[in-house]
């Protein structure tokens, strides 16, 4: 049997929109697919969990050859399949897992089940020399914002959470708010570069709170009933002036953390942390507490079968495998 930390994995990432395929040896990234949705869901003004799922059927098959053809392998070559089984919309996940789960009883190999969180979690330290390493990690995307401790790989301590809306979730809904086109994120952070970061005082929910924990829903509605009054509305500004409000209660909970736990490592991961006003600030933020800062390339930001491999890589030298009646869990939580 090959060594298991460099075991062929393929891996499918089908938890929302993307149709994801991955395959890794070991902690070596052979290729990585993604067929976007976003064009089909724009027209909706967000994800429709039906199309979502009719799409995922469609562009399964092609995306696996896809990848195949560019890791040079066949499946026949594949030691072990990973599919994410949770969070995310039950539709969409039942189409990922499902195929891997027939790939791994086809081929008799092994199956692992993938938290999407843990994904994102552990994505800033993919292809880093030194590994996992404890830190204080930062995942913020379109449904969740979590401050996480990561003692080591499987060993973590949640911080703090949102208490209503994810800070990704409010990007989209202000951008909705101001007519910008789906997803409001990027184009959010596209205009902000423009605007002016003290036009509007907007509220930073939380921020001075004695936990970790976060809020983005006040915002959001501030942004809501400030627009009727403006005579006329400089998308820039308003862009620049809310995006501020989101990044500073974002850097800011997570240097109190750095503080109280005085780990010399931040990770963030998700979406969001593809802000270039985040990056930009929580950048400056390490370097003034003499603090790493690592985040994950742009493409292993967004939903990516990359990450979901990555964490079966680490699964499989471990020792860990999931049996073939392990079910979806669209609520999934990585740890309590």
């Amino acid at each position: 049997m090959a060594d298991s930390s460099a075991r062929l994995v393929l891996a499918v990432e089908t938890s929302c929109d993307e149709t994801a395929v991955a395959i890794l040896r070991g902690q070596e990234l052979l290729a990585s697919e993604v067929a976007s949705q976003i064009a089909l869901h724009a027209q909706y003004g967000g994800v429709v969990p039906e199309v979502a799922s009719r799409n995922h059927l469609r562009m399964l098959q092609p995306v696996i050859d896809a990848a195949l053809n560019k890791a040079g392998i066949s499946l026949s070559n594949v030691q072990a399949f990973a599919a994410t089984c949770g969070p995310g919309l039950a539709t969409s996940l039942m189409i990922g897992t499902s195929a891997a789960k027939a790939l791994a009883i086809g081929f008799r190999k092994p199956y692992l089940a993938i938290n999407h969180i843990e994904g994102h979690l552990l994505s800033p330290f993919f292809g880093n020399p030194e590994g996992i390493r404890p830190a204080i990690a930062l995942v913020v995307s379109g449904g969740h914002t979590l401050l996480i401790q990561i003692e080591s790989f499987g060993r973590y301590h949640l911080l703090g959470q949102t208490q209503d809306d994810a800070a990704g979730e409010a990007f989209d809904k202000v951008g909705k708010l101001l007519g910008l086109p789906y997803p409001g994120g990027p184009n959010v952070d596209r205009l902000a570069r423009e605007g002016d970061v003290a036009k509007y005082d907007f509220p930073r929910s939380m921020l001075d709170s004695d936990d970790f924990n976060f809020s983005f829903s006040g915002l959001k509605t501030s942004v809501r009933y400030l627009l009727p009054k403006l005579e006329t509305v400089s998308l820039p500004d308003v862009c620049a002036s809310f995006q501020e409000a989101v990044v500073d209660v974002l850097v800011g909970k997570t240097m109190r953390a750095v503080k109280a736990t005085r780990l010399p490592v931040v990770a963030i991961s998700g979406g969001v942390s593809c802000n270039s006003r985040l990056r930009e600030n929580m950048r400056a933020a390490c370097e003034a507490r003499g603090v790493e800062l690592l985040v994950a390339p742009p493409a292993l930001c967004t939903d990516n079968a990359a990450m979901i491999g990555y964490v079966a890589a680490q699964k499989l030298a471990h020792g860990e495998l999931s049996p073939l009646t392990s079910d979806i869990d669209p609520n999934l939580r990585l740890v309590a």
